[in-house]
């Protein structure tokens, strides 16, 4: 069993991989399935298809991105702005790791906008908690719409700030949760 997950890890990656390098036009299962070392037979065994994969792929993200926001709330003690830290604090991380799945999103948006449906709900469940989260719902709002900016800025190559810069704007968004 732990075979066939690293495998699908793999086929998935592979497919981020793609994406980021050659572009979503290039996303094939016969690519996917070359890059990630298995026949496409083997890819079928874990995606029955290209938007089965996508798929995977913007819910990898999304369950990875929930679960480290719903982890920073439950740890943060002071209650008032905690969302919006948890927010802010996920979606840094993010950007300052090797995460691969953000290409299932550009997938996601080029192939089939259907799939966005697994993001929206995402994102109206993280406003929802933003909104009553003890702060000002506009601060909250805005809180969440910086780190979106930054976050789709660095997906998109959108003149990337310095790391200087990015852990100022980060430590801002922090204290406005805190009413600073």
């Amino acid at each position: 069993m732990k075979n066939n997950h690293s495998k699908s890890e793999a086929i998935l990656s592979s497919a981020a991989q793609i994406i980021r390098k050659e572009g979503v036009a290039r996303l094939t299962l016969e690519a996917v399935a070359k890059h990630a070392g298995v026949s496409k037979g083997g890819l079928l065994y874990h995606f029955s298809s290209k938007d089965d994969l996508i798929k995977a792929m913007v819910t990898k993200l999304m369950v990875s991105f929930d679960t480290g926001v719903q982890a920073r709330i439950e740890a943060d003690n002071i209650e008032t702005g905690r969302s919006s830290r948890a927010y802010v604090e996920d979606t840094f991380d993010y950007l300052n790791s090797d995460q691969d799945v953000s290409p299932g999103l550009l997938a996601a948006i080029a192939t089939n906008p259907e799939l966005l449906t697994i993001i929206q709900q995402s994102f109206a469940k993280w406003q929802n908690q933003i909104e009553n989260d003890g702060i000002d719902p506009v601060k909250a709002t805005i809180i969440r719409l910086a780190s979106d900016g930054l976050w789709l800025s660095d997906l998109f190559g959108l003149a990337p700030i310095d790391e200087n810069l990015q852990k100022k704007v980060k430590e801002e968004l922090i204290s406005m949760t805190r009413g600073i």
